[in-house]
């Protein structure tokens, strides 16, 4: 352990108003905070700013106007385009403009659903720029789905784009759009329409308004100027990826997510001004908002906007070749994506052709990240892997190895240390810290640290539960356990704790067992249910090139799950598949797995990327069941 992310932690816990009171004056605010933290008001009570200022006018008037804010790199088109802060500035201000000529104001809310290109940024900032309130929905989304988000946060406007591309496929948009706004209950004023060159899209004036045409007919109006927000005004609600139901809207509120992701940047991830900092995901998900586009410019950094996969576009290659392309120093993904890298490229002949430039460290997130994943990337770079966890509730993270502080502890298999700000606990039934190695329900004592959730757009009362079970504590929904070493382990889904004829079992642990075995690319463990044992595990594998037959994969991974963790563990089944379910964000569907192996009737998730894949699934299933 570092003495600097010691004292950073310690400091953040016993004297939490002066160790965020430092963290907030790297933000211009138009008002200091009279209070670093209010039971009623959150975090620095009293202080305004203005978000869309603090990434982008702050560097143009001190003389960075010309330093490169963001990079649009899409495989897909072939395009390559480069924005300086002072362009992004201008950029940003044209759609702001925009929008008010729309009526667009404070407090208002906007849906944007859009693909990876330069435009959503916009929006965004231009959005934060006003004090509108945005709302990205992950573009592709279904129309219910869309619909969904539509009457809760009831916008005056949609924007959005006529198309996608995901890989080789062409997403129209505009026809999911209609469908939405025909479902939903709200009634939008307009729908502004980005046309792309690879697909057109039919526009039903007066309603829809090209986004161009709009421009042209602005360019006359001045950038509005950045609105004044209170540090507790809410900057965007993003709900959360559920499959059934009405999806959870959290809000995020200006103030505490400046100050937690400057901060974040600066010690988690070891990036400053003039760094290029590069987050693979999708604007539509919460590493997205943080990530891309709001903690890199408002220090100053090169991000980048990333319009492809990491295999098929056209390559396994494609990622090493955008990092030593723009320079970039810190690079964040998922797991999943190594994981495609790595059975297209087992001995990643293209990293070493491509090299990894100036490439300092690697963090994962998103998912739990096998060790075999971990080691494998680790050997091939010859760079820190660092894996790491947060939620969307939380807004950044709040377990890794803060690099930036020296603290280059890893083991794998697990997520890190609590991040300064987080105090976490991991409780048992009766709501009793257990001891170090014993698995439980994993809390964070609140309050929550700046940047985290405060509310749910109008759902308190959701709220309120994630502190019922254990009072006084954040309940994540994860279980898992402090090891002796105090590295915290996320073992899976507190509902993925399974109770096996009285024992209770970790899922997660298991996958790890099974992922290390050879010849296994992916894999996920779920519990089925038992009429004898209430619940049983069972595996499904997704095999590398050149694996051994399935029988023999399925005998290895359980007899290694038996020789590890014994015969209390009681995995006997397991299904070899092409492929797992999983979200676009790429989340595996466990509760889809479950499903099927229970014999109940499966519905696709609005999440899911493929929608063959569970039919593949009941198919396997179906034929080793037949043995």
């Amino acid at each position: 352990m570092s003495d600097a992310y010691r004292q950073a932690w310690t400091d953040s816990i016993t004297d939490r108003d002066a160790f965020w009171g430092a963290a907030a004056r790297a933000i211009d605010w138009v008002t200091p905070p009279q209070r670093i933290h209010d039971a009623d008001a959150g975090w620095f009570a009293g202080g305004t700013l203005n978000t869309a200022a603090n990434c982008l006018d702050r560097h143009v008037a001190a003389g960075r106007g010309d330093a490169p804010a963001l990079v649009y790199d899409s495989p897909v088109t072939g395009q390559v385009r480069r924005f300086t802060y002072a362009q992004l500035l201008k950029e940003s201000g044209r759609v702001a403009a925009m929008l008010k000529r729309l009526g667009v104001g404070k407090g208002d809310r906007v849906v944007i659903y859009m693909p990876m290109i330069p435009e959503t940024v916009f929006a965004m900032l231009a959005c934060a720029r006003i004090g509108a309130i945005h709302s990205v929905v992950f573009g592709g989304f279904a129309a219910l789905e869309l619909a969904k988000r539509i009457d809760d946060a009831a916008p005056r406007l949609i924007l959005t784009a006529s198309c996608g591309i995901e890989g080789g496929r062409l997403i129209a948009y505009k026809p999911m759009v209609d469908e939405a706004l025909a479902l939903a209950s709200h009634r939008v004023e307009h729908v502004v329409l980005v046309q792309r060159d690879a697909l057109a899209a039919d526009l039903q004036p007066p309603r829809d308004i090209d986004w161009m045409t709009l421009r042209s007919e602005c360019a006359g109006d001045p950038i509005p100027e950045p609105a004044v927000m209170a540090a507790n005004d809410p900057l965007y609600i993003l709900y959360t990826s559920g499959t059934t139901g009405t999806p959870k809207g959290v809000v995020r509120e200006h103030g505490g997510h400046a100050v937690a992701l400057a901060w974040s940047m600066a010690n988690i991830y070891g990036i400053g001004a003039g760094d290029c900092f590069w987050a693979a995901s999708d604007v539509g998900w919460v590493v997205g908002h943080s990530y891309i586009v709001y903690a890199p410019l408002l220090v100053g950094a090169t991000t980048i906007l990333f319009e492809g996969k990491p295999v098929g576009t056209p390559d396994p290659g494609t990622f090493w070749r955008t990092i030593v392309r723009h320079g970039v120093k810190t690079f964040f993904t998922a797991p999943t994506a190594i994981r495609a890298i790595r059975k297209e490229d087992p001995d990643a002949g293209f990293l070493a052709d491509i090299g990894t430039g100036d490439l300092e460290a690697v963090f994962l997130a998103g998912e739990r990240a096998d060790p075999d994943t971990i080691a494998w990337l680790e050997e091939k770079t010859g760079l820190p892997v660092i894996d790491h966890w947060w939620q969307t509730e939380l807004g950044w993270p709040a377990i890794a190895s803060c690099f930036a502080l020296g603290d280059l502890r890893r083991k794998r298999g697990s997520a890190g240390f609590p991040v300064p700000g987080y105090e976490f606990v991991v409780l048992g039934e009766d709501g009793q810290p257990v001891p170090d190695g014993q698995s439980g329900s994993i809390t964070i004592k609140a309050p929550l640290a700046p940047g985290a959730f405060r509310t749910l757009w109008n759902n308190p009362a959701g709220f309120a539960r994630n502190f019922e079970s254990f009072p006084g504590y954040y309940e994540t929904g994860d279980a898992g356990h402090f090891d002796a070493d105090g590295f915290l382990h996320i073992m899976g889904r507190t509902d993925d704790i399974i109770n096996v004829a009285g024992h209770r079992l970790s899922t997660g642990q298991m996958e790890q067992i099974v992922a290390q075995q050879d010849g296994i690319a992916e894999c996920a463990v779920i519990g089925a249910d038992d009429p004898i044992k209430g619940m049983i595990p069972v595996a499904f594998v997704v095999p590398r090139a050149g694996a051994a037959d399935p029988d023999t994969l399925v005998r290895t991974v359980i007899a290694a799950v038996r020789a590890e963790l014994g015969a209390v563990a009681a995995l006997k089944t397991a299904y070899v598949v092409p492929q797992l379910p999983k979200t676009r964000s790429g989340k595996i569907l466990r509760n889809l797995l479950r499903s099927i192996v229970n014999g109940q009737h499966v519905e696709c998730p609005p999440t899911i990327e493929d929608p063959g894949v569970p039919t593949i699934i009941r198919a396997a299933v179906a034929a080793r069941s037949a043995l």
